[in-house]
């Protein structure tokens, strides 16, 4: 006789406490079975088998098991293909029923859609719920029902419809676990992977930073941002938690995590956006993409001071200053004319907090080939930009520590950049 339980399948949800789908499946009154898949359709595109990100899922993993252990359960993690491990756990289990909370890329709905099916065949229900965002899909749309394009209505309507039942806590039971005895999760090795040096820590909501953080948010020497983009990446924190935090303490704060819901929803809509602009009149752009200069850029040798701090910062740590982000993301595509595609790539190898829909989206609006009302012609000046937020250049001699010693002569012109910007901006438009 084959065990009857209920799959909770954890993917970017990497908590028990304020879980909704993993809340669901406990309500449902069988035991509940926690999996996780090393996606081998997801790994073997990281060609880099240091991956920090990898790495901190393995860690975040390893610290839910632990706590999995205390309730007599276990987590059991498989390395393959979704369907090919489904295949293989329904000939173990009698399984009541999977559940699972939702994602929104395109990819992701696809994958979704395939195991419905497998499941759906064998007379087992797949429930989906909604856990990694306040508003989805189409919660938020204008009055016609279309979704939004532009940030600040979006931003207007969302505000207006939260409600405290949005951002309330779901409570987990941590009882109704399948019993098992313990079982290491898989090591990194095994599935092609190797230690970083990343450690993780339970995410946490930082008062100190929050509370200054639209007076400081923009200066990078300061470093005062939340570092929790990775923790809304993987699941480590629950949003609803943010929400609930930023209404009582930071309105600039919650402002990001709309921006972040905005994108999602967009990508959701619009899953075009992956390789094509937004706006597809800026697809006859006629881009250099001049490869030296490409490599100087990723390398952090352009010339620009705080452009090669901030390339260094990402290619050291995984991580980049949000408003560093803006200025070396404008000038690949603005002073180099290089197709904004290459710098999205670039930055999903190597951002920690590496999200589709923000990635994209941050990537377009610099562009100005995406959703939002960023016009072409706003073209970021490296050096009035580190004036403004890094005078006493304190992240410039953080990251980029040699930059008086080793002057390099700047790979382009401000002023002739932004000219031929505009130049090649217009004509294609």
């Amino acid at each position: 006789m084959k065990d009857k339980v209920v799959i909770f399948w954890f993917r970017r949800d990497l908590r028990l406490e304020d879980n909704v789908g993993l809340q669901q499946a406990i309500i449902s009154g069988y035991p509940v079975l926690p999996i996780f898949i090393f996606d081998r359709d997801i790994l073997e595109k990281l060609e880099v088998k240091e991956d920090r990100r990898v790495d901190y899922i393995h860690q975040a993993l390893s610290s839910l098991n632990r706590t999995l252990h205390n309730y007599g359960s276990t987590l059991r993690t498989y390395h393959g293909k979704p369907l090919e491990i489904f295949e293989i756990i329904t000939k173990i289990y009698d399984i009541q029923g999977v559940y699972c909370n939702r994602d929104y890329e395109p990819q992701a709905i696809k994958r979704d859609e395939l195991i419905d099916s497998y499941l759906r065949e064998r007379g087992i229900q797949f429930n989906t719920y909604k856990d990694q965002v306040i508003f989805e899909k189409s919660d938020i749309v204008k009055d016609d029902s279309t979704p939004y394009t532009v940030y600040t209505p979006y931003s207007k309507k969302w505000k207006s419809v939260l409600a405290p039942a949005n951002y309330a806590p779901v409570r987990v039971p941590l009882e109704q676990f399948y019993k098992s005895n313990p079982v290491k999760i898989k090591d990194l090795e095994e599935f092609g992977f190797q230690k970083t040096d990343i450690v993780f820590k339970q995410p946490n909501l930082d008062l100190a930073i929050i509370k200054d953080y639209d007076k400081k948010r923009d200066f990078p020497g300061l470093d005062h941002t939340t570092h929790l983009g990775i923790a809304l990446r993987f699941g480590t924190i629950s949003i609803r938690s943010c929400v609930a935090f930023a209404l009582k303490h930071n309105e600039i704060w919650l402002s990001e995590l709309i921006w972040r819901e905005f994108f999602m929803q967009i990508l959701y809509h619009y899953p075009r956006v992956v390789a094509d602009s937004f706006k597809t009149k800026y697809n006859s752009i006629a881009w250099r993409n001049n490869e030296t200069e490409f490599q100087l850029w990723c390398l952090g040798k352009t010339g620009y001071p705080i452009v090669d701090a901030g390339m260094r910062q990402l290619n050291e740590t995984g991580f980049m200053h949000n408003r560093v982000r803006m200025i070396t993301a404008s000038f690949l595509c603005k002073h180099l004319l290089i197709d904004w595609r290459w710098g999205e790539a670039y930055f999903a190898q190597k951002l920690l907090d590496y999200d589709l829909a923000a990635n994209n989206g941050n990537w377009q609006w610099v562009a100005g080939c995406g959703c939002d009302a960023a016009p072409y012609f706003r073209i970021f000046n490296p050096t009035a930009q580190t004036l403004k937020f890094d005078a006493d250049l304190s992240y410039v001699k953080t990251w980029n520590p040699d930059y008086e010693k080793n002057i390099q002569i700047p790979i382009v012109s401000h002023e002739e950049a932004r000219e031929r910007a505009l130049r090649v901006y217009k004509q294609a438009l």
